[in-house]
Parts: C-alpha cells; structure tokens; sequence
C-alpha cells in the first residue's frame, strides 16, 4: 500500500490520508521508498503556487480539487524493472510526501536520471532530475538533513542575489526581504552580506513578524530588521528593491506604498504568508516580477557553463555551512519526526506560521 498525504488544493488548512494498492511495476520503471524528506515553508510556497507555476502537477493525486505537495529528500530503489538502476541504490531528488514513488528512469548517466513520465515532461527538467547518493559530489552522510532542508533553498537564495547584481540591483541601494527569518530568505542574505565591503554592497533589510525578529536579528547576514508595522519608519528616498518571500498582498501594498517610484523592482518568490496572497493590480511604484529560477540558471549555463555555476555555488555554500552547523548558536537545529502524526504537526506549524524560525523538520511516513 502506498500512503500519501494530500491537501485541497483551495483550502490548504484542509488535509487527509490516502492509501492505495500499489500496481504491477511497468517495464523500465522503479519503486523508491522515501526515506526522509524536508518540510518547510518553502513547500508551502509549492502549494500557494500550485497553480500558477504547476507544481500540483509533478505528483497529481486523481482528484482536481486535491495536490501532493512536493518535497525534496531522500529514498532508496526498492523495486526496479530497469536494468541502469539497481534495487538497493540511494537518490536524492523531488518526490511526493509519501511512503513511495514509482519512476520512469529516462537519460540515464553514472550521476542519476531524470524522470521520463509522460505527465512530467512538459515541466520544468530542474525539478525532475534524481541524483545516485553514491555520485553526487554534495552528498555527505551527516549532513543529509542540511542537503534536503536547505540546498534547494539556497540555490535559489543564490540566485536571487546573483540576478539582483546582474542588472545592477536596478540601481536601488538597498533590498528588503519579507519573511526574513525563512530559510529562503535568509540565504539570499546571507550571499547579499557576502559583498559587503565592495562596490557591489547593498544594505540588507529584513522584515519579520514580531515573534521572530530576535532570531532574525542574531543571524548578522542583515544591516537592520524591522517588523512588518514599521515599514513606514524606512527611509522612502532611498532607491530601494523588494524581494517578497512573504506573498502577503498587505504587506506589498505598504512597501509599494512607502516607496513608490523609489522601489526600483518588485521581485515576488514565495508565498509564506499564503493566506494573503493577492495581485499586483493598483500598486505604486513598479509591476511585480514572479522570479523563476531556472531562467537564471539557463542565463548563467551560457555565461559560466554549468560546471562554472556549480563551482560558484558550491563555494557560497561551503561558506553559508559555517553559520548554519556551528556548534554555538546554529543557524538551523535539525528536529526529525517519523509517521503520520509528525507530518501532520509539522505541517499544521507551518500553515499557521508557528513553526520556530531555528528548526527543520525532516520526516518519514
């Protein structure tokens, strides 16, 4: 039997169980058991976003009013009917929370596969590509919780910072980041800080709720943090860009509003607060641009190659690693959970945004 849980798609406070007889394996075809995977507000972004950028559609349920939200974590081939991947063998990759997936293995190399299903290959490649533990350069044994909890994030909190510096920072003189204390957005921090000190710095503004603004604060990657009621206390004359990993329509309205023609780009990545989400119609100041990271990723191939961006990645980090897993005071304290009544507590902190900003759940059904 294969146990998924799944949400209503319109409704996301709304979840159940599922369990299915699980069907003969087709030819070329594996069974992974998902061993563990991460769950944070970044997969509640994958939800509020389900729609517009089709992430429902990597593991759809049967029922167009439910998804299964992806995850990224860890799973070991319990049956194969391909002969390039053995029973046995460990990936790392995109895989539904549930207690197995099956795969059509497809572009096989010594490094993993991609997966060949018909139903996925209109979407993005980034997201299809599974890696063989026993190759992939990244892996490590006792840092397999920080491999799934951030390194997704971070790519992309990376790649923010690089397409903000690639056009300039459009001018502006400082970038705001809602939900500061998220792991997304503390990353794209985090690679910001690491210019300061050259012409390419910019001041690094987090925006938090009140209950973390402690923890935001103590991570030293922001020049200063303020609560989401203070944004009038920023100063409007300074050329300014937003990065919102919050989604909350409010809060885009009041930094719109405080700035004005002074905001020199909106830049919308997540969707943290996905009970606010909303549009970008009447704004002042300039239209919100969704970012999608494997444009930049696609942009940076061509300008570095891939092994140069992968080197340059790898770099930041090994640098961002050091904060994160120091013994004193870490950035992230790995909390794990193991059954249904685990998935469920976490994933109710999450959508009530009462999850502690220090912790990172990784789960297994």
């Amino acid at each position: 039997m294969t146990k998924s849980f799944i949400v209503e798609k319109k409704n996301l406070r709304q979840s159940q169980w599922t369990e299915t007889v699980a069907a003969p394996l087709p030819e070329g075809a594996v069974r992974m058991r998902i061993e563990s995977f991460a769950l944070t507000s970044n997969n509640i972004t994958y939800a509020a976003f389900g729609d517009a950028m089709n992430y429902w559609g990597f593991f759809p349920t049967g029922d167009a009013a439910t998804g299964c939200i992806p995850v990224w974590g860890f799973a070991t081939v319990a049956e194969s009917r391909c002969d390039e991947v053995a029973v046995g063998e460990r990936f790392y990759g995109y895989f539904p929370m549930a207690s197995d997936v099956v795969l059509q293995p497809a572009r096989i190399t010594p490094a993993g596969f991609s997966d060949g299903a018909e139903h996925r290959r209109e979407l993005h490649a980034v997201y299809n590509q599974y890696l063989r533990c026993s190759a992939d350069p990244a892996w490590r044994a006792d840092r397999e919780a920080e491999q799934a909890l951030l390194r997704p994030l971070f790519i992309t909190s990376f790649l923010i910072d690089d397409f903000l510096a690639d056009n300039g920072f459009f001018g502006a003189l400082a970038v705001i980041l809602s939900s500061a204390s998220s792991k997304t957005a503390y990353g794209t921090a985090f690679c910001l800080a690491l210019r300061r000190g050259s012409e390419h710095a910019v001041k690094v503004i987090g925006m938090t709720s009140p209950n973390n603004e402690a923890f935001t604060r103590g991570l030293g990657c922001y020049d200063d943090v303020v609560t989401y009621d203070a944004v009038a206390t920023l100063p409007a004359e300074v050329p300014t860009v937003y990065v919102d990993m919050s989604g909350s329509a409010p809060v885009r309205a009041a930094v719109h509003s405080h700035f004005d023609a002074n905001l020199k780009y909106s830049c919308s990545v997540g969707g943290t607060h996905w009970d606010e989400l909303g549009g970008g119609k009447g704004l002042a100041g300039p239209r919100p641009v969704l970012f999608f990271a494997p444009a930049q990723i696609k942009k940076r191939n061509g300008d570095w190659g891939a092994e140069g961006l992968q080197q340059r990645i790898a770099y930041a980090w090994d640098a961002f690693m050091e904060p994160v897993t120091r013994p004193q005071q870490p950035w992230l304290r790995v909390v794990r959970g193991q059954g249904a009544a685990a998935v469920e507590a976490t994933y109710a902190a999450l959508i009530e945004g009462s999850m502690k900003p220090d912790e990172g759940h990784m789960l297994s059904i």
